[in-house]
């Protein structure tokens, strides 16, 4: 699970209607070639929202006034909005399409076959194209992740966040232990790869806890976790209502044990929260991580897209109802803006600093148009801080730099 974070927006804001000479116009930076894309699908309904949610997520009551998602509406208005920003990616490959939420996985399987259908009508898909779907357990129905499968997704993400039924309800999750157990034996049997997304830090847990959690992940054998702090975000339940979580010494203890076992598993950690098996790293996260294009459709999406002279960010509007009816009549950006030129070294940062590997120089300046020199002062004090290691062609963040990533991607902000 990684969505990028929405920020909040007025939503009497008009649409955004711009054509493609406006991004193509004469500007300060000069990007050498445009990195890989990728496409982020938002699909917002869920059964229930959870107390620490603070993505663009909405409930979705079976027997309330709004009765059944409206999938074939939902997805009219996707590929309307897809087929608006066409002209910005055009010409383009597509490397990765992640499909989150909310919660897809309520949207039927032969919903998400025509949308991935759709999807393959408009864009071209490069043939090794990754295409993930998040999942809950709540959700889950026997043959329904095949039936996934089937329509096109290659990847599944299943939000299990712990094995504890005193932890699930803790977290005001709508399934049990019992529930997980079974979506992963059934994600396991129907995909070659899938993601496991694990929380820690939970209320009241403790380190045995948290052990007895990873040993029953790591006893499916999945390719790929996700391991997530519980973080208390703004304007969410538990933003009013805190729970007693962890202390940060007895947190990092726990995040020691998470390397330490999924290591032992023969697991590497290969970003700040993510942990693979060889050949299973998730392409689409790592595009981000990497400071790639990625265009996001559906409510409430954000879009950061690179042009010879440009990097902009969109966000579509939030509100279900209101994206639907704007990008149905081709209208469904909200905010459209170009990064400044001073605010790309930390916006760089603040994702290729995420990964155990770090970044070539030489990628930096081809994803932000940008020289070294824009950097040269970031980079000498964190190396100073021992945050980071480099050499002539890399920087890489230290141990140190990992556990006080916050500081480190401080430290190229702009003046």
């Amino acid at each position: 699970m990684v969505h990028i974070p929405i920020t909040p927006q007025a939503e009497a804001e008009p649409a955004v209607v711009r054509d493609i000479q406006h991004y193509m116009r004469p500007g300060l930076l000069q990007l050498p070639s445009l990195p890989p894309l990728s496409l982020y699908v938002h699909l917002p309904w869920c059964l229930k929202k959870c107390p620490y949610c603070d993505f663009n997520s909405h409930e979705f009551r079976a027997g309330g006034s709004g009765g059944e998602v409206p999938e074939q509406r939902y997805i009219d208005a996707l590929m309307a909005d897809l087929e608006a920003a066409l002209p910005l990616v055009w010409g383009r490959s597509v490397h990765s399409i992640f499909i989150g939420g909310g919660t897809p996985s309520l949207f039927s399987p032969a919903a998400i076959d025509r949308l991935i259908g759709d999807i393959r009508a408009r864009l071209r898909l490069e043939p090794d194209c990754e295409i993930t779907m998040e999942a809950n357990p709540g959700t889950f129905e026997k043959d329904r992740f095949r039936a996934f499968r089937a329509a096109g997704v290659t990847r599944l993400s299943v939000g299990v966040q712990s094995f504890n039924d005193q932890h699930l309800k803790a977290l005001g999750r709508v399934h049990d232990r019992a529930q997980a157990m079974a979506a992963v034996e059934e994600a396991a049997a129907s995909f070659d790869t899938f993601n496991l997304d694990i929380m820690y830090a939970l209320p009241g847990q403790t380190l045995p806890e948290l052990e007895q959690d990873l040993r029953t992940a790591l006893a499916f054998k999945p390719p790929h976790i996700s391991i997530y702090h519980l973080t208390i975000e703004p304007n969410t339940y538990f933003a009013k209502f805190p729970p007693a979580i962890p202390e940060d010494d007895q947190a990092y203890a726990m995040l020691d044990r998470i390397t330490e076992m999924t290591g032992q598993a023969g697991m590497a950690r290969y970003e700040i929260s993510a942990y693979a098996q060889p050949g299973h790293q998730c392409f689409h996260n790592t595009n981000y991580w990497q400071f790639g294009d990625y265009l996001g459709i559906g409510a409430g999406a954000h879009s950061k897209l690179s042009f010879a002279h440009r990097v902009v960010r969109q966000v579509r509007f939030r509100d279900p109802a209101r994206y639907m009816d704007n990008a149905l009549a081709g209208h469904a950006v909200a905010q459209d803006d170009e990064v400044r030129r001073a605010d790309l070294p930390f916006e760089y940062m603040l994702n290729a600093l995420r990964l155990r590997e770090g970044f070539a120089l030489q990628d930096f300046m081809a994803r932000t148009g940008l020289p070294l020199t824009a950097i040269a002062k970031g980079l000498e004090a964190a190396e100073r801080k021992g945050l980071i290691e480099r050499d002539m062609a890399r920087v890489r963040p230290t141990e140190r730099g990992f556990d006080f990533l916050s500081d480190l991607q401080e430290l190229f902000l702009a003046d």
